[in-house]
């Protein structure tokens, strides 16, 4: 988005050089260009927002994990001195039923945590279902729905959403664009980044740059189709690229370049919101 924005100063200049603007027509892009610097600034910031908040879902699980690990230790160690006490007959029977206690409070305490985190698991499954529930089997080749640590990842195949060497929306991702918009229009409270990503092959056109640049644009196309097209409150919504730097596969071989060639969509939803989503179908 930046290198984007950076691009406008030189596109202004060629456009005075050739057509000789007048003021007016001088003053309006210029206009336009401080207004796209505001619109980048607040994206950027709304970016930055996102990512924190997925790095507070993933601390959460961990902190659940780490607390599940401790818990059991203790629950081990006071199985230990249970017994060594019953073995050695050296403690009395107060100790003995103290003990015991302590390893019934412990072991009540592990069973929650798992618990929890079972929850959370059935949640992200149930979740994963619901999104792939209104896919095609066609669909589901160019779409891929995960759920990870409290966050919702949909990965779409640039095969499917733009026109080849373009990042403009091809007319066959209309039908999957328009159900992506449903799960995110379901969810209103979520907030959603797309983010664009490409393999390492250097881009050859003259109105784009490098990658950066193309995979920027084929995320803001991604997200003003969801606003214009589907409705999709915009306040919702970032568009981020992230060019080559972002590789799921290998980019030596043809098929990892089509799995590096993607644009992800990924829904934050806050932890308590998914205690609602058991229950809640998407429509076809």
């Amino acid at each position: 988005m930046k290198n984007y924005m950076k691009l406008l100063p030189v596109l202004l200049i060629a456009a005075i050089a050739t057509s000789c603007v007048s003021k007016k027509e001088y003053a309006q892009l210029q206009s336009n260009y401080d207004k796209l610097q505001a619109d980048n600034k607040d994206v950027m910031a709304r970016y930055a927002s996102t990512t924190q908040d997925l790095n507070v879902s993933k601390s959460r699980v961990a902190s659940l994990e780490e607390q599940i690990a401790a818990a059991k230790s203790t629950q081990s160690a006071l199985q230990d001195a249970l017994n060594k006490c019953l073995a050695g007959n050296n403690q009395g029977n107060v100790n003995i039923a103290k003990l015991a206690d302590q390893i019934s409070a412990s072991d009540r305490y592990v069973k929650q945590l798992i618990a929890a985190k079972s929850k959370s698991d059935s949640l992200n499954m149930v979740l994963t279902n619901n999104l792939t529930r209104s896919l095609s089997a066609a669909e589901t080749k160019d779409v891929d729905v995960q759920v990870l640590k409290g966050v919702v990842y949909i990965s779409l195949s640039d095969n499917m959403l733009y026109k080849s060497g373009s990042y403009e929306i091809s007319d066959k991702a209309g039908s999957t664009l328009s159900k992506v918009a449903k799960i995110i229009t379901d969810y209103s409270d979520y907030d959603v980044l797309v983010e664009g990503n490409t393999d390492n092959v250097p881009i050859k056109q003259t109105n784009i740059r490098n990658n950066w640049d193309l995979s920027t644009l084929r995320a803001s196309s991604v997200v003003q189709a969801l606003q214009t097209t589907y409705s999709v409150d915009p306040k919702r919504l970032t568009a981020g690229g992230r060019g080559e730097y972002n590789p799921v596969a290998d980019n030596s071989t043809d098929a990892g370049k089509v799995k590096n060639r993607r644009t992800q969509i990924i829904i934050t939803p806050k932890l308590d919101q998914f205690m609602g989503l058991i229950g809640k179908p998407i429509d076809k």
